[in-house]
């Protein structure tokens, strides 16, 4: 058997921001077949597509109405049958975000007032919404019911058999129409200890995900699933990805890590003990919808260059989030009007929120909307980013897009890393395929008299600062 979810390299495509087809400044999903050519040449083995069911869009999609049908504001269910089977003539797997910590409050379960479907109590206990605030709302007649997000995402009684029936026959929906898999929001979170201490990483939770497993294999084609697991230590993350349960979860600690070589040589090593504990294959991910993009966390592009060279390096699998491969920085300077996005709304403008990271893809021309669509975009783009547009850097060999490009095609799957003696401030390691060379120090160092593979940054004989390089072996 192949696994191809072993060594995958998945991109990650948020709907509202991709490419918008209609003219309504919002991305869809018309707008991502058209551009699923861009992905297929970038040299990607899938794609995950965040939300576009029907929604409110209190929380950018992720307050979900109606699992089972498309937002019009992205298309209709006929737009998602043409973009897999666009994206699997490509050759590309599509992955669907499932949502099964809570609903929208617009939910016919909740709006009909099935309460038994929900975690509704006589008295709230102090927990506080990741969101800001409490993470309980008072109903009319004295209950509350718990939202460990927003008011607007009630959470969902995991206990209820109704609701364990309900989601294996929805993620039965997507598998019939033929997705490759699911990432799982809040995979840790659908079981509460309300009279403990214990939002997230019940035992229980993983009798959910094994119920799941069974699912996913009863179906041809290798169909598999991504759990997102964070503020968990990479022991505990292991233990969804055991024999049994999920394929993969996300790594947060290396997303999260900074550029210090003492600290992602620590991060690196944890996850691959945690993932060879249980057989399963470790995860890379540098940027995502609700994290600031790398290019701006690490203090620049060069940075950001050496660091997707390191992360695929490393033996598994990795993520990508869309614009990374354009150098894309976060977008600092919204202005308070246009943005969305409940964190910055609960916490009343202290928190910036993920609106940043969100900002609709340049791809082409001088000026806003660099041909996002025949409109304008959701959230303004940058006027500076006219030379970060798909077109701009498509055909430079010195481009990001290009170093992306060719590091995908060069990349060799592996299952072993080697650590080498190194300077200080260095990073050096071998894996079945190839030696890799990552430079955090602040001065050259001289690592092999060969000429690189492929480089970050130009390179003169020696490996220069903020510059990651690949070896043949």
């Amino acid at each position: 058997m192949v696994e191809w979810w072993r060594h995958a390299v998945i991109y990650q495509v948020y709907p509202r921001s991709f490419a918008d087809a209609d003219g309504d400044g919002v991305g869809d999903l018309p707008g991502i077949t058209a551009r699923l050519g861009h992905l297929a040449d970038l040299g990607v083995d899938a794609l995950w597509l965040s939300p576009f069911y029907r929604s409110p869009m209190v929380d950018g999609g992720y307050d979900v109405s109606d699992h089972r049908d498309v937002d019009p504001v992205f298309g209709t269910l006929a737009d998602f049958d043409a973009l897999l089977a666009e994206a699997h003539r490509l050759g590309l797997r599509v992955i669907v975000d499932i949502v099964p910590n809570h609903t929208s409050s617009r939910h016919p379960w909740f709006v009909d007032g099935r309460r038994d479907r929900y975690v509704f109590r006589d008295e709230p206990n102090g927990w506080q919404s990741l969101f800001g605030g409490p993470a309980w709302t008072r109903v009319a007649d004295g209950q509350w019911y718990l939202h460990l997000f927003d008011p607007e995402q009630p959470d969902l009684n995991w206990h209820n058999p109704e609701v364990r029936e309900e989601f294996d026959d929805i993620l039965r929906f997507w598998l019939d129409r033929g997705v490759d898999g699911f990432r799982v929001d809040v995979a840790h979170g659908m079981i509460k200890d309300l009279a403990g201490v214990t939002l997230f990483d019940h035992e229980d939770v993983h009798e959910i995900h094994r119920r799941w497993r069974k699912i996913l294999d009863s179906y041809p084609g290798e169909r598999m699933a991504v759990a997102e697991v964070f503020d968990t230590a990479p022991a505990r993350v292991a233990r969804y990805v055991s024999v049994g349960e999920l394929h993969q979860a996300f790594n947060f600690d290396f997303l999260e890590a900074p550029w210090e070589p003492a600290v992602l040589r620590r991060i690196i090593d944890a996850s691959l003990r945690a993932a060879a504990a249980v057989g399963a294959p470790p995860t890379w991910v540098l940027s995502n919808h609700d994290r600031r993009r790398h290019v701006t966390r690490f203090g620049g592009v060069r940075r950001a260059r050496a660091a997707v060279l390191l992360m695929l390096g490393l033996p598994g699998s990795a993520y990508l989030y869309q614009g990374e491969e354009l150098g894309l920085p976060e977008v600092l300077d919204l202005p308070d009007e246009v943005r969305t996005d409940p964190q910055w709304v609960r916490s009343g403008g202290e928190e910036p929120g993920r609106d940043g990271c969100r900002v609709p893809l340049p791809w082409s021309g001088d000026a806003p909307p660099f041909g996002f669509g025949p409109g304008g975009s959701w959230l303004p783009q940058p006027a500076d980013w006219a030379g970060l547009t798909v077109e701009a850097q498509r055909l430079d060999p010195h481009s990001t897009l290009s170093l992306y490009r060719d590091a995908l095609r060069l990349r060799r799957p592996s299952d072993a890393l080697r650590w080498l003696d190194a300077p200080d401030g260095v990073l050096l390691f071998e894996t079945d395929t190839m030696r890799v060379a990552a430079n955090l120090s602040g001065v050259p160092i001289r690592v092999m008299p060969a000429t690189p593979l492929l480089s970050s940054n130009e390179m003169a004989g020696e490996l220069p600062p903020d510059t990651t390089a690949w070896w043949t072996i």
